[in-house]
């Protein structure tokens, strides 16, 4: 009986793809003994000259240097006009600290005093009402008055002073830039690298040239945060007015639109949901940065767990920890009420100032209302320290109590973890030679995206060869490598519970975007707590700080599968289990990959961050940059921890897409 020209077609693209994989086994035989044979012949293959290392650090300090030094611009020098920039974003940051929590010192007699913290509570409960109603703004609420009540508010306004100047700030540069690229194709496919390039740098790579170009500061500091938000807001810019209805602009330009009324004032106002999503996002960033901002002289909440985490102060830690958790989940959770918020029609707008904007009213006679009775009662305008209470001593308790009790088995786990499990896989990656990893990487990338991919892939894993960081990089890779399998391990088997079960999905949903609004710094404090400095602590911070990606993707994409697949499955006689393993997982292994991507990428910035607490990678290479003003250093870390992000990113994305072609789902 002759075959079908179907089956023979799948036939022939089975065999093809049989051969292909043995082309790759084949070539992993050779480079595997290559790396037995050739480092007897040629020793370099094995250990990289240090005679041929590029001096990657000397060109990037030296061109900082001319930056400062050198550049002229004619009117100004580059030196000039960082000077100027840092004396022109002092004035709104003066006032708004001012404004919040200083006071206006008009002269030796007349004083003007900041906004009283019971009024901003009461306006931040206003906004939360008009936002998402009542629960919001008990919320936003509660959440502030926290900052009061455990005797963070001066902590908090100095934080929020340079929220408020450098979202804006950051907000419109990447709208401005987004219609930009939305406008001109060149611009978008050139602007797209430099903002993965940003996006997977890490934070210490930003805080190393700017303290270099800006010096110390709040200023600087409050620099470092917008340049670090730009990105999102950028590309939430570009996918709103991409997603804007063909039928909507048509009609912008029958009634006569110019080019410049279409775009303010019928595509943004479209693109509204998406771009206020950008908008929460630059928040977030914004406030993630600010603990390591304050390295460089940010102060505030940051200044405050920073200092806490290097005096292992863990009642002061958390309190000014959950105090900038609590910020960002109250900023979080408005701004996603304002973006799903649907504007009113016009037949609903009154023409009455009064019922057009209640809201904005009530706050306004609330502000000044409680800050003309502040004259009086002064306990409305400074927040009582007889009022404030403290959890410190408590905690202090604890730790003691969990070195006491619990030392032992902490102790177990801790060394079984490092004996059986990370010190093996570490030694066996400091011993690959760079020749094999360079040559597996590039047939793994021409395998799943050719030689222009395999092309990439090779010359980044080159470039951090010839910089000198080979190690730490492979230290780096270690530990991210064991964070990332134990963080999916745990993670998709829950994202498949919530996507079985209803009550689950609620659960892990407010779990993760919990744990997605958490500043990445404040992991660190309970996990030195318990498990003091080393790789054993990152590793459980990385793990619990990258494990959201893994439970929503896996949650996503199970649920994303067809119903009417799940119908046919069921129609054939399969069980629940079956229907499971053989039809949702494989639809939705494109989306879990992404999920895992995201998890590569979360763990890698966490990674940089633990090197506060004794790892020995790159991101230690970026701290040491940092504290010892070595500009170039700390930037060629940062630049090899991008390249190993961007690598795994590419990788990752170009197995999502074959996958996706051979699923019909491209």
């Amino acid at each position: 009986m002759m075959a079908s020209p179907g089956e023979a077609v799948s036939v022939l693209q089975g065999l093809l793809r049989i051969r292909s994989l043995m082309t790759l086994w084949a070539a992993f035989a050779v480079v595997i003994v290559a790396a037995i044979i050739v480092p007897d012949i040629l020793p370099w293959v094995d250990n990289y000259p240090k005679e041929w290392m590029a001096p990657f650090r000397n060109w990037a300090e030296d061109f900082l240097f001319w930056l400062v030094k050198k550049l002229d611009f004619g009117l100004f020098t580059f030196k000039e006009f960082t000077r100027g920039l840092t004396w022109l974003m002092n004035w709104p940051f003066k006032f708004a600290n001012w404004t919040l929590w200083k006071g206006f010192e008009v002269t030796e007699t007349f004083y003007i005093p900041s906004l009283p913290w019971m009024a901003i509570v009461i306006c931040a409960g206003l906004i939360g009402h008009r936002a998402g109603g009542w629960r919001l703004s008990l919320l936003a609420a509660g959440g502030v008055f926290y900052l009061a009540l455990f005797g963070q508010w001066e902590n908090a306004m100095k934080t929020l002073s340079s929220i408020i100047i450098a979202v804006p700030i950051a907000c419109g540069i990447g709208l401005i830039v987004g219609i930009w690229s939305y406008r001109d194709r060149r611009v978008e496919k050139a602007i797209t690298p430099v903002l993965d390039f940003m996006q997977t740098v890490p934070v210490f790579a930003y805080l190393v040239p700017i303290l270099y170009l800006f010096g110390f500061g709040p200023i600087p500091a409050m620099i470092v945060t917008v340049i670090y938000a730009i990105p999102p807001m950028v590309r939430a810019t570009l996918l709103g007015l991409k997603m804007v209805s063909p039928e909507v602009i048509e009609f912008g330009q029958m009634a006569g639109c110019s080019q410049r009324q279409l775009m303010w004032r019928v595509m943004l106002p479209s693109a509204r949901p998406t771009l206020l999503l950008g908008i929460n996002q630059v928040i977030m960033l914004s406030l993630n940065l600010a603990i390591l901002a304050s390295m460089i002289g940010a102060g505030g909440l940051g200044f405050e767990v920073y200092s806490a985490l290097k005096s292992l102060n863990v009642g002061r830690g958390l309190e000014a920890g959950v105090a900038i958790v609590l910020l960002a989940i109250v900023l979080d959770r408005v701004t996603q009420a304002l973006a799903q918020r649907q504007p009113p029609e016009h037949t609903e707008i009154k023409k009455n100032f009064v019922f057009r904007h209640p809201y904005l009213l009530a706050s306004l006679v609330f502000l000044f209302g409680l800050l003309l009775l502040s004259y009086v009662v002064p306990e409305i305008r400074n927040v009582p320290e007889d009022m404030t209470v403290t959890t410190a001593p408590y905690w202090r308790e604890l730790v003691n109590w969990i070195t006491v009790n619990l030392f032992d088995y902490l102790y177990a786990a801790k060394s079984f973890l490092l004996v059986e499990i990370l010190i093996p896989f570490k030694r066996f990656l400091l011993v690959v030679p760079w020749f094999v990893v360079v040559a597996l990487f590039g047939i793994i990338g021409w395998r799943l995206g050719g030689w222009k991919l395999s092309a990439i892939v090779g010359g980044m894993i080159l470039f951090i060869v010839v910089s000198g960081f080979w190690d730490r990089a492979m230290v780096t890779v270690y530990l991210m490598t064991i964070s990332v399998l134990i963080a999916a391990a745990i993670g998709m088997p829950l994202g498949i519970l919530a996507a079985r079960n209803e009550r689950m999905h609620r659960f892990f949903g407010v779990f993760t975007d919990t744990l997605q609004t958490l500043p990445s710094f404040v992991y660190l404090v309970p996990v030195v707590m318990l498990f003091q400095v080393g790789d054993v602590s990152a590793m459980i911070a990385v793990i619990v700080y990258a494990i959201a990606p893994a439970i929503r993707y896996t949650d996503h994409g199970i649920r994303g599968v067809s119903p009417e697949l799940i119908e046919a499955a069921r129609a054939t006689g399969c069980s629940r289990r079956q229907i499971l393993w053989k039809v949702q997982i494989p639809l939705a292994l494109p989306e879990i990959m992404l999920g895992l991507n995201q998890t590569i990428m979360l763990a890698i910035s966490m990674l940089v961050i633990t090197a506060l607490v004794g790892t020995t990678d790159l991101g230690m290479e970026v701290y040491i940059g940092l504290s010892n003003a070595d500009p170039g250093r700390g930037i060629i870390a940062g630049i090899c921890v991008a390249f190993i992000a961007i690598i795994a990113d590419r990788l990752i994305q170009a197995w999502s897409r074959k996958h996706k072609e051979r699923l019909g789902l491209a």
